[in-house]
């Protein structure tokens, strides 16, 4: 029977713990490609804890890609999954340091735009009892200027965040607060690129990211993704980047889960070429099938800059977000930082900080995971009933949106203008990729911020205008 501690004093819940320790036993190699895992119930009855608990742990394993699952015969190790125990030990030296969103102003239009939280649930109420409670208790000097890094109570409190939702482990003194995700990107930018420097980048890729990179460097190099995230064979070896940037976790804009070989593979690749890994992990609080993925930070602290943000989670107009960084790094883009825009709002900060502190935070994630939950159904059985076999759906394990592919259906510029002329906003992928023949098929559909009464007549109109548009197209070509 495999050896496992169960400490139920723990904060952190029993399916993480069951979790990380099979984890890192696959990961160090105790745990073998091939060898078989005990059955649920067996391991249950062993560590005296419910067989959900084991459940779960063992789904998360497997979505995950550390184990595989033959039926009636038990579940086994994936195969390639060896991490070198270097690769794991953080550093401890202390001493160093189309259509555009403004374009959408008819407010009838059904707008798919991704990324957007339902602002309209947004907790008022318990926001500004906590901001009246913090002006009656706040110290004067929180109205002077502010530090580079963050207050040291938000900084405290996001590690404390991160250990219970994402298991991951860091120190406050590693965090640095920034205006959200577009500032973290251009600090690192500034600090990790010059004309002359390269970096790797995920095709297709956000493409407002995409320009903040190019304004420190445009000598980029595009890897292409799948539904497993990047696809790591292809990492050129004739250059030495400063960086490469994923997002493993939900990637943009596919919506592919980073497999836990290639994940492997790809912090290899930047052991070898000395470079960090930038991960965005921007919206995998909403998960709909199992745990939430564990962060690629987590396999490599010493390597993996960890970027945040609470615009999804919370407002984009709360202006807040966080990067967690090799303590080598820390200075340095403090001093980016301060010559930015000095700090963050402070006020902001000790409110965030008390929003997460009294769990606030994750009773708003929980109640709008159910709400997201309820839309991306009704968005997935809407394209289905309306479109039939003729769409394919994708990424629509986590997040805030999804891919949706039609047959016979190219979405050009000229055909999005229509669209948005007759009420519907969609955006292709295309216009994310630096390919110029990336197919025109495919649609991200963002959900969180529509009803479902507007998903269902958005995705009525979608077809009713394809309808429209392709019987001008023939009658035309007729004529």
């Amino acid at each position: 029977m495999i050896w496992i501690e169960i400490d139920k004093t723990k904060k952190l819940p029993l399916i993480r713990q069951v979790y990380q320790q099979l984890r890192s036993k696959i990961l160090n190699g105790q745990l073998k490609s091939g060898d078989k895992l005990p059955s649920s119930r067996e391991l249950a009855i062993f560590l005296h804890i419910s067989r959900n608990v084991i459940l779960e742990a063992y789904n998360l394993l497997l979505l995950e890609g550390y184990i595989i699952s033959k039926p009636s015969i038990g579940t086994f190790v994936a195969e390639g999954i060896l991490l070198d125990n270097t690769l794991t030990t953080p550093s401890q030296n202390l001493s160093s340091p189309l259509i555009s969103k403004n374009s959408i102003s008819n407010e009838k239009t059904i707008d798919f735009r991704s990324g957007i939280p339902a602002l309209d649930l947004f907790p008022l109420k318990k926001w500004y009892t906590l901001e009246s409670q913090l002006a009656l208790e706040t110290s004067p000097n929180c109205f002077d200027y502010g530090t580079p890094q963050g207050t040291p109570e938000l900084r405290t409190s996001i590690c404390t965040y991160l250990q219970r939702t994402r298991g991951l482990i860091c120190d406050p003194s590693q965090i640095i607060i920034t205006s959200g995700s577009i500032q973290s990107f251009s600090l690192l930018s500034k600090l990790l690129l010059t004309q002359d420097t390269s970096y790797i980048i995920e095709d297709p890729l956000h493409y407002e990211i995409r320009k903040t990179f190019e304004a420190a460097s445009i000598n980029h190099y595009s890897v292409p993704v799948d539904e497993q995230g990047i696809l790591t064979a292809f990492l050129p070896e004739n250059i030495n980047p400063s960086f490469i940037f994923v997002t493993p976790s939900h990637q943009y804009p596919l919506g592919g889960l980073l497999s836990i070989q290639r994940r492997i593979e790809l912090i290899k690749y930047a052991e070898e070429k000395n470079c960090y890994i930038i991960e965005d992990d921007y919206d995998s609080e909403f998960h709909y099938l199992g745990s939430p993925v564990s962060a690629l930070y987590d396999l490599a602290p010493n390597r993996v800059i960890y970027v945040g943000t609470f615009s999804k989670i919370l407002s984009p107009s709360l202006r807040i977000g966080y990067m967690i960084l090799p303590y080598e790094l820390v200075d340095c883009i403090c001093e980016y930082k301060k010559r930015s825009d000095y700090f963050t709002n402070t006020l902001n900060q000790l409110l965030l900080s008390k929003f997460i502190d009294n769990m606030s935070l994750n009773k708003h994630i929980l109640k709008m995971r159910k709400l997201y939950f309820k839309r991306h159904n009704t968005l997935i059985e809407s394209l289905l009933s309306t479109f039939d076999i003729s769409v394919t759906i994708q990424g629509e394990s986590t997040g805030l949106h999804l891919i949706a592919m039609f047959k016979h259906v190219e979405f050009t510029e000229p055909l999005i203008k229509f669209l948005y002329q007759n009420g519907v906003a969609i955006y292709p992928i295309w216009i994310h990729s630096l390919r110029k023949d990336y197919p025109k098929n495919s649609i991200i559909l963002g959900y969180s911020h529509l009803s479902c009464e507007m998903i269902q007549k958005g995705i009525a109109l979608l077809k009713e205008n394809l309808i429209v548009w392709y019987n001008q197209i023939n009658n035309s070509n007729n004529g």
